[in-house]
Protein backbone atom coordinates (compact mmCIF):
# COMPACT_ATOMS: atom_id res chain seq x y z
CA UNK A 1 0.00 0.00 0.00
CA UNK A 2 3.03 2.54 0.65
CA UNK A 3 4.50 1.71 -2.63
CA UNK A 4 1.30 2.29 -4.58
CA UNK A 5 0.66 6.21 -2.11
CA UNK A 6 4.86 6.92 -2.60
CA UNK A 7 4.29 6.23 -6.45
CA UNK A 8 0.69 8.45 -6.45
CA UNK A 9 2.39 10.86 -4.38
CA UNK A 10 5.38 11.50 -6.96
CA UNK A 11 2.92 10.81 -9.69
CA UNK A 12 0.68 13.98 -9.00
CA UNK A 13 3.71 15.97 -7.86
CA UNK A 14 5.94 15.68 -11.27
CA UNK A 15 2.65 16.38 -13.21
CA UNK A 16 2.18 19.37 -11.29
CA UNK A 17 5.20 20.65 -11.67
CA UNK A 18 5.39 19.81 -15.29
CA UNK A 19 2.14 22.16 -15.96
CA UNK A 20 3.64 24.65 -13.66
CA UNK A 21 7.21 24.85 -15.73
CA UNK A 22 4.76 24.41 -18.78
CA UNK A 23 2.41 27.44 -18.43
CA UNK A 24 5.65 29.53 -17.22
CA UNK A 25 7.22 28.27 -20.70
CA UNK A 26 4.14 29.30 -22.65
CA UNK A 27 4.21 32.98 -20.57
CA UNK A 28 7.69 33.85 -21.24
CA UNK A 29 7.80 32.62 -24.82
CA UNK A 30 8.80 35.84 -26.86
CA UNK A 31 11.49 36.70 -23.90
CA UNK A 32 12.90 32.98 -24.45
CA UNK A 33 13.30 33.20 -27.97
CA UNK A 34 14.46 36.40 -27.90
CA UNK A 35 17.59 35.26 -25.50
CA UNK A 36 18.58 32.51 -27.46
CA UNK A 37 18.29 34.09 -30.98
CA UNK A 38 20.90 37.33 -29.11
CA UNK A 39 23.13 34.55 -27.52
CA UNK A 40 23.50 32.65 -30.68
CA UNK A 41 27.02 32.73 -32.69
CA UNK A 42 26.73 34.70 -36.19
CA UNK A 43 28.19 32.20 -38.42
CA UNK A 44 27.93 33.68 -41.95
CA UNK A 45 29.16 32.60 -45.23
CA UNK A 46 29.25 35.47 -47.26
CA UNK A 47 28.66 33.32 -50.37
CA UNK A 48 26.09 30.73 -51.21
CA UNK A 49 27.69 26.89 -51.14
CA UNK A 50 27.25 26.01 -54.57
CA UNK A 51 29.55 29.63 -55.32
CA UNK A 52 32.48 28.60 -52.74
CA UNK A 53 36.01 28.13 -53.65
CA UNK A 54 38.61 26.35 -52.37
CA UNK A 55 39.75 29.14 -51.22
CA UNK A 56 36.65 30.52 -49.52
CA UNK A 57 36.35 27.30 -48.00
CA UNK A 58 40.06 27.39 -46.23
CA UNK A 59 39.26 30.93 -45.26
CA UNK A 60 36.24 30.08 -43.39
CA UNK A 61 37.92 26.92 -41.88
CA UNK A 62 41.06 29.28 -40.50
CA UNK A 63 38.21 31.17 -38.71
CA UNK A 64 36.27 28.56 -37.23
CA UNK A 65 39.69 27.20 -36.01
CA UNK A 66 40.69 30.20 -34.22
CA UNK A 67 37.23 30.41 -32.80
CA UNK A 68 37.57 27.00 -31.48
CA UNK A 69 41.11 27.55 -29.88
CA UNK A 70 39.81 31.21 -28.26
CA UNK A 71 37.10 29.32 -26.74
CA UNK A 72 39.52 26.46 -25.33
CA UNK A 73 41.74 28.90 -23.84
CA UNK A 74 39.15 31.07 -22.49
CA UNK A 75 37.34 27.39 -20.95
CA UNK A 76 41.14 26.57 -19.59
CA UNK A 77 41.25 29.47 -17.21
Amino acid sequence: MALNRDFLMGFVSGTVVGAVGYRLYEQNNGQLKSLVQNNLPSLSIQAPRADLTLEDLVSQKERLDDLIAEKKATAVR
